[in-house]
């Protein structure tokens, strides 16, 4: 993959050793007001002299004039070519910063430290950087990989019950797509069951040996979107409601049951397997209210997503769990039927 990633209780080790091997002029730090109150404070002291930008927290940040105000203060400090950027934060700050990275003067290093369970084993592996466009997710965007990935599992116990459910949707994605054994496993146990160390670097392998083959998304790469042509859909338009806002894994395990609905409905999936998927799922999340006013709104977002192709909407579906298949069309109405199905 050109970058090193490296998991680890500390995020002291990791850094320290990074830094050793890496010289640069400057190094910038990117936080929110939350990573700043409860994760900076483990890697200060590791960091030589630094410039903090801050800020604020959410994926309604995330959009141009956010990435204008970064790049005016890297401006600001009259950051050069041979400077580090170190993203320490969730998925938005991966996202957001590693952009702002990757366009200034052309590009400037960056490294992920992911701080959220969500970005720890899904959005700082396999280069995708962007920001939202016009209340579309990620619409603006490149590939490009960070310098390294530092993880620290310590980060995890900052973090509110509602983010760490937020982030066991992508590990229960990276199951259902390439590993039912650990579907088996993750499925008989409560969410404070779970074992985070190993899981990390369950989801980490999974998303690395699939980028590894198709960095760019041209074919394989495309079955980590299980779940996400729906989910995106979902949390775009929640997004605009900001009395409903979902967190992106609450809208993925939507897409996840409606999308597993499909491929049940297209004689793809098994009835058990739907039943294990829906079953588990909503034990963990529980029901949102979606109305089918809000599906009228919410099926023809789906027509912006990245992975469509001559105007039709293309899909990720399972044919059996561990077994994905890529490149299904769906309808409009499918996605409203797989969004009835999740209210029934």
């Amino acid at each position: 993959m050109g970058h090193q990633i490296q998991i680890e209780k500390s995020i002291t080790t990791s850094l320290t050793s990074f830094l050793e091997v890496n010289k640069y002029s400057q190094l910038i730090v990117l936080v929110d007001e939350n990573t700043k109150r409860y994760c900076y404070p483990l890697v200060k002291a590791t960091l030589p002299k630094h410039t903090l930008i801050q800020i604020k927290s959410g994926e309604e940040q995330k959009h141009l004039e956010t990435c204008m105000m970064i790049w005016q203060k890297m401006t600001d400090v009259q950051l050069d070519r041979k400077a580090l950027l170190i993203n320490l934060g969730g998925g938005v700050i991966g996202d957001m910063g590693g952009f702002c990275a990757a366009t200034y003067k052309r590009g400037i290093d960056f490294i992920q430290m992911p701080t959220t369970l969500l970005s720890q084993v899904d959005a700082s592996v396999g280069g995708k950087l962007g920001i939202d466009f016009q209340g579309l997710k990620n619409h603006i965007g490149v590939f490009q990989n960070p310098k390294a990935v530092l993880i620290a599992t310590d980060f995890l116990q900052t973090l509110l019950y509602a983010e760490v459910r937020s982030g066991f949707a992508e590990v229960i994605k990276h199951c259902l797509i390439a590993d039912s054994q650990m579907w088996d496993e993750i499925r008989r146990k409560d969410l404070e069951e779970q074992s985070w160390n190993e899981l990390v670097r369950h989801s980490v392998k999974v998303k690395e040996t699939i980028v590894e083959q198709d960095p760019t998304e041209k074919g394989l790469r495309k079955i980590l979107n299980f779940g996400h042509t729906i989910g995106h859909a979902v949390e775009s338009y929640f997004l605009e409601k900001p009395k409903r806002k979902l967190l992106h894994g609450e809208a993925i395990a939507i897409g996840m049951i409606a999308e597993a609905y499909l491929s049940y409905k297209r004689k793809l999936l098994s009835e058990e397997s739907l039943m294990q998927i829906e079953e588990f799922i909503f034990s963990i999340y529980g029901k949102v209210d979606i109305q089918e006013t809000d599906m009228e709104t919410i099926a023809p977002l789906a027509l912006q997503d990245k992975k469509n192709a001559g105007g039709k909407i293309q899909c990720v579906l399972l044919k059996a769990i561990g077994e994905p298949i890529i490149d299904q069309a769906i309808s409009l109405k499918d996605i409203k039927d797989g969004l009835k199905y999740y209210q029934k």
